[in-house]
């Protein structure tokens, strides 16, 4: 793999969360150099951030990503601030629009001009992170009279989670690198140049990994996420801007109500360039493959597969 940098997602989803600690610091004695967290259906995203920063030295940690509406704009600067004066010059705050399903749903907040929102954010926390005064009057929201209590040094980098063009433009232009998911690793060459034409930018791209030879388990997980997440309106219109048309089937089955049907319309070329799986060397060669089209950072995030132990997962899969 041609990458200096090799993440992991923590905490991992079927170790005890009280054992975080103990496993980012295995984490990063067995060579992983980037440590990031995550913010949708399991932990919050900035909790293990702060134990892994209290138990390792040198692995740089990461969100990918702090959902835009959900935390107010200097609630989120104060934490991301905390965060980078604990691990000075080892923190990357990702910020993205999120869903419908998680802001609206789940929080009870408006889903509304997410491009805007996000945008907005970005240009608020360079402000703030910088040790500004910010009085500000923004499109989606305002700030008045605030100045953090500390400046942290350096200011953490920003990235901003992305999809399409105008979110991927949004990366490119104000932030300093894009987050991916959700993608195959051909799909990056298609979607990274619209961040990288403004020069170089960190391309973090979180990868679902199945860490099992048995093919057949593996699909069976990697259906239930497709047909769980890419039926979720943001990311069918990504997958329908990629040009999947192999999942026009799924979407079909899905819109009539009918999820066994659509579950099983998931074709086994489409789960495996998004799911990867097969012995450690062979997932391996695969994370270079996202390398070789343009991502920076490929970031690992196991799947739980039944029998398979998490931390002896890292283990295997830890750079060579």
């Amino acid at each position: 793999m041609s990458s200096t940098r090799w993440g992991m997602t923590i905490p991992l989803e079927s170790a005890p969360l009280a054992d975080q600690a103990e496993i980012a610091r295995e984490l990063e004695g067995l060579g992983y150099t980037d440590l990031w967290s995550s913010e949708g259906m399991y932990a919050d995203g900035f909790t293990p951030l702060g134990v892994a920063a209290g138990v390792t030295t040198t692995a740089h940690l990461g969100i990918a990503i702090a959902p835009a509406f959900t935390r107010g704009p200097g609630l989120l600067a104060q934490t991301a601030a905390t965060l980078a004066a604990t691990a000075p010059g080892r923190f990357t705050l990702g910020i993205g629009s999120s869903s419908n399903v998680i802001v609206e749903n789940w929080n009870d907040i408006p889903f509304r001009q997410p491009l805007s929102r996000t945008r907005d954010l970005v240009r608020f926390l360079r402000a703030a992170l910088a040790g500004e005064r910010v009085e500000a009057e923004y499109d989606t929201f305002s700030v008045r009279g605030l100045r953090l209590g500390f400046v942290p040094d350096p200011a953490p980098r920003i990235v901003v989670a992305a999809l399409r063009s105008k979110m991927l433009e949004l990366a490119g232009s104000e932030a300093d690198g894009v987050v991916l998911n959700w993608l195959s690793a051909t799909d990056v060459a298609q979607v990274a140049p619209v961040v990288t034409a403004h020069g170089e930018r960190d391309v973090v791209a979180r990868i679902l990994v199945a860490p099992t030879d048995d093919a057949a388990a593996a699909r069976a997980i990697g259906r239930r996420l497709i047909t769980t997440y890419l039926n979720v309106p943001v990311y069918r219109a990504f997958h329908e801007w990629l040009g999947r048309d192999d999942l026009a089937p799924m979407w079909r089955h899905w819109d009539a109500g009918e999820r066994r049907e659509a579950l099983a319309a998931v074709p086994d070329h489409v789960v495996d360039s998004l799911i990867l799986h097969g012995p450690p060397e062979a997932i391996a060669e695969q994370l270079g493959e996202y390398t070789a089209h343009g991502v920076t950072v490929p970031v690992i995030m196991l799947l739980p597969v039944p029998g398979v132990d998490p931390r002896q997962a890292t283990r295997d899969l830890a750079p060579r």
